[in-house]
């Protein structure tokens, strides 16, 4: 097949792919990609290469699939490495293309523009997958490679440079037949043997990760045979529906939570890599009867010993141990529903006015809709947590742990599914990062509903500083007037001043056919009973 240029060529491959959507920022140095793009598909001109990459992600995680962002050399595609980081940390499916100097000049070191040392270096440092374009017929294998890297379980980010007389060349596509790679299984021998631990549970725990969400049917038949409880790391949630009565959730560190863990006999976890603020540090307790079953081989035993380490895909190894399950002793499905009950009720209570907004942005949302949250209290504190989720690809976040990547985000899934509503839960801290992005909002209107929570700062560090100095350092920020703010951008403003005006103003956003700021005025609001700190050791404390 023959392409007049390399955009002709990536609008193919796209469309092959499913993406109608891609994320960027135009330049000289990607010129041909954006107008065929924009010309056939859907271009989002963001204003910010790190937002490309986050809207991307995005796009990718709520739709279950692959998202795409173009971005320029040298500054550009180094502003777009923070973002795959976070798609690296997450192994969430980005194609990112950069543009590139003139092949005669790749590498020359004699300062061209746009050009930067090693290129390919940085991206292959933040990327699961990083090649150059070496020419006008490679191009379309390239691309397929990357992209088939990126959707390979455990997914992650593929970067690819491109330079830009290869983009602007006609372009020779070559079909390209890929080889299946061998999905790992457990032998016999090991399987018998976890199944033989989980036969003789009386009470089981399930601890599903992210790996758990691509064994979502096997992961509730489990449940159901088992009568177990299940608590999920943050990338768990929604692999079972968080109404289920067995499903505990995101709680395992809560006093409720490590009791339930003390009692249990046996514990099945699936595709969680144990991070540090999930497991207070490595500190949270686990039982010792422990069968461990995930697709990376390194995870298994890293952080907690696994006597029963299944390396394999999750669907596959959790429909081979079924056969094992056996129902727990009397008495502890019921306990485990009353342990959800408590441990949801206990943070309800302790987030004190902001518990309103919790509830409202449940009612107002359909039973599928994307929540989007930047690292800020309400997020860490109640959204990751209290409220509610029904499938893994409703729940997108940064679990890199980086500020300022929520807009980004919930943009790139308002706009993967449009028929639905988005909310956004930020910070005005992390907000500042990419104020830019109101614009891209205003500009592409999709359904979101951005919630700024506004307490002057990073409240999130000025409450450890509170708690564990003689002063504050580089917390208090000035703020916008975020009325004036939406007003110039064109964006619909509400603003949230009590728990009472909760109800009416979310439910009013969420009914918008397009997008809407809602400022919650936190000093108006009144505080949560206990302040939130996150789960970090201060050595000094």
């Amino acid at each position: 097949m023959r392409y007049d240029t390399g955009g002709d060529l990536l609008v193919a491959v796209l469309r092959e792919l499913g993406i109608d959507t891609v994320f960027g920022i135009v330049s000289v140095h990607n010129l041909p990609l954006v107008e065929a793009v924009d010309r056939e598909l859907r271009f989002v001109p963001v204003r910010h290469e790190a937002s490309a990459v986050n809207a991307a992600d995005a796009y990718g995680r709520a739709r279950g699939t692959l998202g795409c962002a173009l971005t320029s050399t040298g500054t550009g595609a180094g502003n777009a490495a923070g973002s795959l980081i976070e798609a690296l940390a997450s192994g969430t499916s980005v194609l990112h293309i950069t543009g590139q100097v003139e092949s005669e000049f790749l590498g020359s070191g004699r300062g061209f523009i746009h050009e930067t040392k090693d290129q390919l270096g940085m991206l292959t440092a933040v990327s699961k997958y990083a090649a150059t374009v070496p020419s006008a017929d490679a191009a379309g294998r390239i691309l397929r490679e990357a992209a088939r890297a990126a959707l390979t379980a455990p997914g992650g980010p593929a970067s690819v440079e491109w330079p830009v007389d290869l983009q602007y060349a006609a372009q020779t596509d070559t079909a390209v037949e890929f080889t299946e790679a061998a999905v790992p299984a457990p032998g016999e021998d090991e399987l018998a043997a976890a199944g033989a631990l989980l036969a003789s549970a009386e009470r089981p725990v399930i601890w599903a990760g992210g790996g758990a969400t691509r064994a979502r049917t096997q992961l509730a038949d489990l449940l159901a045979a088992t009568g177990a409880a299940l608590v999920t790391s943050n990338s768990g949630r929604g692999a079972v529906p968080e109404d289920h009565p067995q499903v505990v959730g995101n709680f395992a560190t809560t006093p409720a939570g490590r009791a339930l863990l003390a009692d249990a006999d046996v514990l099945l976890t699936i595709g969680t890599h144990f991070r540090s603020n999930e497991t207070a540090d490595y500190g949270l307790g686990l039982p010792a009867a422990h069968i461990q079953i995930d697709l990376d081989a390194d995870a298994l035993g890293r952080v907690y010993p696994a006597p029963h380490a299944l390396h394999g895909d999750a669907a596959g190894v959790l429909e081979r141990l079924l056969p094992y399950a056996k129902p727990a002793e009397p008495g502890w499905t019921a306990r485990v529903t009353a342990v959800r009950d408590e441990v949801r009720a206990t943070l309800h209570d302790n987030i004190g006015p902001q518990a309103a907004i919790c509830d409202a942005i449940r009612a107002a949302l359909p039973r599928e809709a994307v929540v989007a949250r930047d690292v800020t209290i309400p997020s860490s504190s109640w959204g990751n947590r209290l409220l509610d989720m029904y499938d893994p690809r409703d729940n997108v976040f940064p679990r890199g742990g980086g500020i300022g990547q929520g807009l980004g985000m919930g943009i790139g899934a308002a706009l993967a599914r449009p028929d639905a509503p988005t909310v956004v839960i930020a910070g005005d801290g992390g907000l500042a990062v990419h104020l830019g992005e109101l614009l891209t909002l205003a500009q592409e209107r999709p359904r979101l509903t951005l919630l700024v929570f506004n307490d002057g700062g990073y409240g999130v560090l000025r409450n450890m500083q509170d708690r564990h100095s003689d002063r504050r350092s580089g917390v208090d920020l000035a703020t916008p007037d975020f009325e004036l703010l939406a007003r110039a951008c064109g964006l619909p403003y509400l603003r949230i001043a009590a728990a009472e005006h909760a109800e009416p103003v979310i439910s009013e956003a969420v009914a918008s056919d397009g997008p809407t700021l809602v400022e919650v005025d936190l000093a108006a609001l009144g505080p949560m009973k206990n302040p939130f700190t996150p789960p970090v050791k201060i050595p000094t404390a």
